[in-house]
């Protein structure tokens, strides 16, 4: 079960964090806190499943993008970007241990935000299916409807030529059936992030089948 009382202490740090962070950019704000919230849910969901502390899955959730804060115009971006997992956890330590944490968790927990972007950190530690699987949950939010809309959205797919949006979805429809095969940390993440990615494939092979049937008569026989 969730320790309320903690998990009320983490969302009021991430957001003093974020509603101080002078220099971010603005736009940015609701989707950091919406996703930060969805990636926290879905680290629930495989916490429950696999026998993992509830709470602490979710706090970690929390914490894992907490970096962003400080992010203003190109530091968002490469090669700003690649160290946010190991800043998060820079900054998520000494509020893990104020919330009264074992260390040894504390040290799961950080090394798991560390490691989410590009499976490195820059202290000791072990990569437990725990600390892995809060990049499974980050991972996982990558594949939803939102992101979907999003995905289409900054493409600007609309506006595209025909042959351009048929190349775009093609080479989607190829990249989609690479993640499928790609590694995690539990049963849970994996059931969880196929059913994502097959999600995002039946979505794009529609619209490949509508974008087709637009041009020409199709011959299915």
């Amino acid at each position: 079960m969730l320790n309320h009382e903690l998990i009320k202490k983490t969302e009021e740090f991430l957001k003093q964090k974020f509603d101080n962070a002078t220099d971010f950019e603005k736009d940015d704000l609701p989707y950091r806190i919406e996703h930060t919230y969805r990636v926290a849910n879905i680290g629930r969901e495989i916490a429950v499943r696999e026998g993992f502390d509830e709470t602490e899955m979710v706090i970690a959730c929390m914490l894992h993008d907490i970096s962003y804060y400080e992010a203003s115009g190109e530091n968002r971006f490469w090669p700003k970007w690649k160290e946010h997992g190991r800043r998060s956890a820079q900054i998520s330590r000494p509020f893990l241990e104020e919330l009264g944490l074992p260390q040894e968790r504390i040290n799961d927990i950080c090394y798991g935000i560390a490691i989410h972007v590009d499976e490195e950190a820059d202290f000791e530690g072990e990569k437990t299916p725990f600390a892995l699987s809060i990049g499974d949950a980050d991972n996982i939010d990558r594949f939803d409807a939102y992101r979907l809309h999003e995905m289409l959205s900054r493409y600007a797919f609309l506006e595209k030529t025909y042959e351009e949006q048929l190349e775009y979805v093609e080479k989607r429809i190829s990249r989609l059936h690479e993640l499928r095969e790609m590694p995690t940390a539990t049963k849970t993440a994996d059931e969880m992030w196929k059913s994502r990615i097959d999600f995002f494939i039946v979505f794009f092979e529609k619209l490949l089948n509508q974008l087709k049937q637009s041009r020409c008569i199709i011959d299915e026989r």
